[in-house]
């Protein structure tokens, strides 16, 4: 399996370690002898340029200068949307009040107090009568500018395109005001890279919303996420997909089905990140997979109806190579795992003590005593269990795994606890019950070396984050 590029990979970095593996294969080092063998087998010297084109192979990039290339897309469509600027003119100050960026908490009232102090705002360039939906006013700018419907303007470096389709004014008329852009010429899979990651955020991105802090899908979403992918937009949207997997809004899914998601056709992100994004397949799957988890049955239904493998493995590492079955079953969702197993779910790799702690996850009391004969084992068998359950249950799941003798602030590798997920979710009352068994507030995770009052404070949750933060 090839090893995985950091979230803001360093290409500099990757020098020096090219560098490092010429050093370390001259003098035989066996993980550095393996990596050659299995990239690039032969005999020949260990020069540097051999030396980059393992690693490049070993990030999965056919040679150096197709991993040069990538880094090159990141640079050129990488954005970095603030949601303020101190150096914002009126306008700018505008459009990053007016749109989601994903960086900072939306707030909705900013946009509309700027307007009422300054009414031209609306009319002042073509991103801004995007956002404000002034469609009339648009097309006649675009009938004197043509070029200014792809050009790249305002503080985040946007066509106006994507002001409209990541503004949530609800303003004029967003529909009107999208067919002028496309009429006009506006590229349907226009985006950018957050942050520099390979996941775009297109234009259908935006106007689906949703996100880890739950933001607002576009008031017309349905509407002009039918537009947009009639007018070419690739219905494969990766961050789409990703953005709406934590609701059980299903709103998104018929538009994109319908257009084909999950089948192969032609991609302009695909053809500027190559392996480095996800296939249709693996994109419906991993929202297969989503779904299972949480216990989304109804969209586990819709994905299962348009031939989604319940099979299938997914591509992110946090559900690692497990099925759609085996995360339904592992986290105890039985109705999904049922849906699952209906449309041809299998799996040998589970065993009677998955099927009991699942069974005792989503509530079955005899599950439980079925599994006291297995003691200590169970708990080093699945430690991640009451994270789990704070995750995806209430606590009375958690009650059945601490009487199991799990203790409540086991967790995996990740090193996420109950409280985590309680205090990500807002769920004052599971952080209660929590806190008075005896979770550690203080405890951060691996990933982000957060703690639970982070968790909270990213998610949105100012008072519960304050409640949960402890004094220095």
């Amino acid at each position: 399996m090839p090893y995985r590029l950091p979230d803001r990979p360093d290409l500099e970095r990757l020098r020096k370690q090219a560098k490092q593996l010429r050093r370390r294969a001259d003098i035989g080092d066996p993980e550095a002898v393996a990596l050659l063998t299995r990239y690039d087998p032969g005999s020949g010297p260990v020069t540097l340029a051999r030396a980059q084109r393992v690693l490049a192979r070993a990030y999965g990039f056919a040679g150096w200068s197709r991993l040069r290339q990538h880094f090159a897309t990141l640079a050129e469509w990488g954005r970095e949307p603030a949601a303020t600027a101190d150096s914002d003119d009126p306008v700018d100050a505008f459009l990053r009040a007016a749109c989601l960026t994903y960086t900072g908490h939306y707030e909705p009232a900013r946009a509309p107090a700027l307007l009422r102090g300054d009414p031209g705002l609306a009319e002042a360039t073509a991103a801004t009568m995007a956002v404000c939906g002034a469609a009339a006013a648009l097309a006649e700018l675009l009938r004197r500018d043509s070029a200014a419907v792809n050009r790249l303007t305002g503080p985040h470096r946007w066509p106006p395109l994507l002001y409209l389709c990541y503004g949530r004014l609800d303003l004029g008329d967003p529909v009107a005001t999208l067919r002028v852009l496309l009429d006009a010429g506006a590229d349907p899979n226009a985006g950018f890279l957050w942050g520099r990651l390979p996941s775009p955020f297109t234009a259908l991105t935006g106007v689906l919303g949703g996100g880890e802090r739950d933001e607002p899908v576009h008031p017309k979403a349905e509407v002009l996420a039918t537009m947009l992918l009639d007018a070419g937009a690739d219905p494969n949207d990766n961050q789409g997909f990703y953005n709406r997997q934590f609701r059980p809004d299903d709103s998104h899914l018929l538009p994109l089905l319908s257009h084909g998601a999950g089948q192969p056709r032609p991609s302009p992100w695909r053809e500027r990140l190559g392996s480095a994004y996800p296939s249709p397949a693996e994109m419906v799957g991993e929202h297969l997979r989503t779904a299972a988890a949480a216990g989304f049955t109804e969209r586990v239904r819709v994905l299962l109806a348009y031939g989604v493998d319940p099979n299938t493995q997914g591509y992110h590492p946090i559900l690692g190579d497990q099925t759609a079955y085996e995360v339904a079953v592992r986290h105890g969702q039985a109705a999904a795992a049922a849906l699952l197993a209906d449309a041809g779910g299998r799996s040998a790799r589970l065993d009677d003590v998955d099927l009991l702690l699942a069974a005792a996850l989503g509530g079955d009391g005899a599950a439980v005593d079925g599994l006291r004969s297995h003691g200590p084992a169970l708990v080093g068998r699945r430690p991640e269990a009451v994270r789990l359950a704070g995750e995806l249950h209430d606590v009375g799941a958690i009650q059945r795994l601490l009487e199991l003798g799990f203790g409540v602030d086991d967790t995996g590798p990740d090193g996420r606890t109950a409280l985590h997920e309680a205090a990500w979710r807002g769920d004052e009352a599971a952080c209660s019950w929590l806190l008075a068994h005896g979770a550690d507030q203080t405890r951060r995770d691996r990933d982000f070396s957060a703690t639970p009052a982070d968790w909270a404070a990213h998610a949105g949750h100012a008072e519960l984050a304050e409640r949960l933060r402890v004094p220095n």
